[in-house]
């Protein structure tokens, strides 16, 4: 994707009512969509919105914490996504699979989103309550499907949590490069979506072949 060119060349777009976190958090998206993460300053933000430093200041400390709240909104909307999805899909089989279609379409939809969730740019080590109940809300929210599917006898009975790094780690996987524009391929993420689900589901279905023969 062609990089556009850097803030100061372009327009200010002036901030004149209303909630100004937002409106820091709808530039920076754009900012990131744009120019990359690297490209994101809170001086830059707040020339295009033409508010103070003052009041930039007074929402977010510095970029670290503009980053923080990007990536505690994005992990806020991919869980509600993602339990939309399952509660919708009728808590079985298809709404799991319903589940992995959303978690990628969440991705290549929200890529600013995405990058700053994923790509190492927050500081994990560093005191962000929110965030990290925000996470690992969105981790759970697999692991309790799992769980579910676990007790119907319907995913095969390995630990919980290993089960579910190992589905994210297959959906991750297809959202990165569905984000990257590495699967432009006729049918494109979606029909390799599909495939990679199946595959998915065939392989944490419960092993049958060596079940005990019924008398």
């Amino acid at each position: 994707m062609a990089r556009l060119t850097r803030a100061a060349s372009k327009p200010g777009r002036p901030y004149h009512h209303g909630n100004l976190r937002r409106a820091l958090l709808d530039e920076a998206l754009a900012t990131i969509r744009a120019e990359g993460v690297d490209g994101l300053t809170l001086r830059e933000i707040g020339a295009r919105l033409h508010v103070s430093r003052t009041a930039l200041y007074r929402h977010f400390a510095d970029k670290r914490a503009l980053l923080a709240a990007v990536a505690t909104e994005g992990f806020r909307t991919l869980r509600q996504q993602l339990v939309t999805a399952w509660e919708e899909g009728g808590r079985g089989r298809a709404a799991f699979h319903s589940m992995g279609v959303a978690y990628v379409r969440f991705a290549v939809a929200n890529p600013s989103y995405y990058r700053v969730m994923f790509g190492g740019f927050v500081d994990r080590k560093a005191s962000e309550p929110e965030l990290d109940a925000e996470a690992a809300g969105a981790f759970q929210a697999l692991v309790d499907a799992l769980a579910a599917l676990q007790r119907d006898a319907a995913v095969r009975g390995d630990d919980t949590e290993k089960v579910a790094r190992f589905v994210w780690a297959v959906v991750h996987g297809m959202a990165m490069l569905g984000i990257d524009g590495q699967l432009r391929e006729p049918g494109g993420v979606e029909e390799l979506l599909e495939y990679a689900l199946e595959r998915l589901r065939t392989g944490i279905e419960p092993d049958t072949d060596h079940r005990p023969a019924q008398a």
